[in-house]
């Protein structure tokens, strides 16, 4: 079986965490929790997830000639991500995570771009030829805004699929959802796009239909333990995510979005994909860390089976 292959462009940072009881309100400092460094980076996270799951995967990203971006090229060559694309920055330092994460799974997460917010549009000419229509393109906003546009043209002009995961949330044109294969916003990130104020499943729906009237093609709100919201012209439907004990959300929606690459270059149906993507997440989300909670294949296969 032919797959697609994904080229996913986006930001690498390595994430510092801390784990407390609860996360610390303005002016509060709070003694005992434990630290640990991970890699991340929405890019990166989706990369490795996808690779993790079968993909066949090219990173586009930008980090700073320093130790961590020496370890991230090791670990992304380590995982079999081809890096012939990625870019080192001379004058700015590697992205960095401060994340806090409470004793109920929640975090709080503040993110210095560094090189991340120097990867330009003329950075992607490179891997023009790759973006064709038997690629899928993932790209999130831990990048400038101009590099995703131009990501989209290059998608919209090749006839690739391009998945966008609208995080962090911001405020995007029209021109850029028009060229949007799929979109993939939190809740949060829901509101922002479509102006409604998301409570139930119904102001779910109305929101990606809001989101949808903007020229996106499919919208998949992602609604953490109860699933994901599909909304497209033949399809309206919630895909129920499987009930795990969350220990970590970091990387959960990370996970959906490489799963969700992964199934699409496979070929499989959107529905059954987003299935996929939702086990993927649920698994995820049962672990510490960012790329460090991606499963692989082998361990989708048997939760399947075990949760069937």
């Amino acid at each position: 079986m032919n797959h697609s292959i994904i080229v996913v462009i986006g930001s690498t940072n390595t994430d510092m965490v801390i784990r407390a009881t609860h996360l610390p309100a303005p002016g509060e400092t709070l003694l005992g929790g434990s630290f640990f460094m991970n890699p991340g980076g929405k890019g990166a996270n989706q990369a490795v997830a996808a690779k993790r799951l079968g993909g066949d995967v090219t990173f586009i990203t930008k980090t700073g000639n320093d130790i961590f971006g020496d370890t991230a090229l090791k670990q992304f060559k380590a995982e079999g991500i081809n890096t012939k694309f990625m870019l080192r920055d001379q004058h700015n330092p590697s992205g960095v995570a401060l994340i806090t994460v409470d004793d109920h799974a929640e975090n709080t997460i503040v993110v210095a771009s560094g090189a991340n917010g120097t990867l330009s549009p003329t950075d992607l000419v490179p891997a023009e030829k790759l973006i064709d229509n038997e690629a899928i393109v993932l790209v999130q906003l831990e990048i400038p805004l101009e590099t995703v546009q131009f990501a989209a043209s290059l998608a919209a002009m090749g006839g690739a699929k391009l998945i966008l995961n609208p995080a962090p949330a911001q405020a995007l044109p029209d021109e850029l959802l028009k060229q949007v294969s799929i979109i993939t916003p939190n809740e949060t990130e829901a509101e922002m796009l479509s102006g409604q104020t998301i409570t139930d499943l119904a102001s779910v729906q109305a929101a990606a239909l809001a989101i949808r009237s903007r020229g996106v093609e499919t919208v998949i709100i992602t609604l953490g333990s109860k699933g994901a919201w599909i909304s497209n012209a033949t399809t309206e439907v919630l895909v129920e995510a499987p009930l795990v004990e969350a220990v970590d959300t970091t990387a959960a929606g990370d996970v959906f979005n490489g799963a969700l690459a992964v199934a699409l270059s496979e070929g499989i149906p959107l529905e059954e994909a987003v299935a996929f993507s939702c086990r993927a997440a649920a698994i995820s989300v049962k672990r510490l860390g960012a790329q460090a909670a991606a499963p692989y294949r082998n361990e989708l296969n048997s939760y399947l089976f075990n949760h069937s």
